[in-house]
């Protein structure tokens, strides 16, 4: 029906998920989680090597939607005040004189912050609280960002001569870290197809600004049985007691899931979270989150795997 609430975030949410895999071409989870994670008021970290379309994602994202875009290329210099933005002392002709703020990239609803660990952890900083009270403090003035608002930030796993890893307080306001693969052949030969040729049109206004307020708004309503969270609150436990982990997930983890569980469910026109939900959400949310022992770098053990075998934990003693 035309008011059914899962219809009005479903159809618009496929509108813009097609739009986008027209430029990202065979990385559909990737793009619903991205989604998922904009509707769920979240920032995102996109890790992958250097090509493979992670900053082209950011763009296709922004140019999908009405929503204002800025970027910044995080340098070794770059400054705190680079990102943030400024107090000036402006002279006028007339000779009135005053102290001016004038607003930095991070001023737009969509921020692409590229090659994030690429910064000092001085600079990194700069956006802790933006991300996590949508506002700015400059000269003691606090300037509160537009909604919405999101940074979405890019890194190399690979190349760390030059770069500084981002602290764990930092990571953790990221609602999810999303991980760009290697394209298979058939969809390198799509890629080819498609960006050597007459270059097309991207995209545009496909979802407007109020829209996405309005989507926002409608996945925060869904409800979520108490047997889920019981879920959610025993994975985030079992990630603290996992031999190969030093330091668990965070409440924030925990948010995270059941956010994004609400996003996938509605994106699939259910308007009720399954722990199906739950589970394709926990690699996203938590990979991130996990301080691995000494140990597991020995094993060669990554998150992924610890995440999984939590799951695979849990999921056993409910079964029980």
């Amino acid at each position: 029906m035309a008011d059914d609430p899962t219809t009005r975030f479903t159809t618009p949410f496929k509108r813009l998920r097609d739009a986008i895999s027209q430029v990202i071409l065979g990385q559909t989870d990737l793009v619903d989680d991205l989604l998922v994670a904009a509707f769920a008021r979240g920032h995102v970290l996109v890790e992958g090597a250097p090509g493979l379309g992670k900053t082209r994602l950011v763009r296709a994202f922004a140019d999908a939607t009405e929503l204002s875009f800025g970027r910044v290329q995080f340098t070794p210099d770059l400054m705190p005040a680079d990102v943030t933005g400024t107090t000036v002392f402006i002279e006028e002709a007339d000779g009135d004189r005053r102290f001016e703020f004038q607003a930095g990239p991070v001023f737009h609803n969509v921020l692409l912050a590229d090659e994030i660990n690429r910064a000092t952890p001085k600079t990194q900083s700069a956006l802790l609280e933006a991300m996590q009270e949508r506002a700015v403090t400059v000269s003691g003035e606090r300037h509160v960002l537009p909604e919405p608002f999101m940074v979405l930030a890019t890194q190399n796993p690979i190349e760390m001569e030059g770069t500084y890893p981002l602290p764990e307080a930092q990571l953790d306001r990221f609602l999810f870290k999303l991980k760009v693969d290697r394209p298979d052949a058939a969809t390198l030969r799509r890629v080819l197809e498609s960006t050597t040729g007459e270059e097309g049109e991207a995209p545009r206004g496909i979802v407007s600004r109020d829209e996405m307020l309005a989507m926002q708004g409608m996945l925060r309503s869904v409800p979520v049985a108490s047997s889920a969270l019981d879920f959610v609150v025993r994975v985030i436990d079992a990630t603290h007691d996992h031999p190969l982990v030093r330091l668990g997930a965070s409440p924030r983890g925990a948010q995270a899931m059941v956010l994004a569980a609400k996003g996938y469910a509605l994106a699939a026109g259910r308007p009720f979270v399954e722990l199906a939900d739950l589970r394709r959400a926990a690699r996203p949310a938590l990979r991130h989150r996990l301080l691995l022992s000494f140990e597991a770098e020995v094993e060669g053990a990554e998150s992924d795997q610890v995440v999984d075998e939590v799951l695979a934990e849990v999921a056993g003693a409910t079964a029980r």
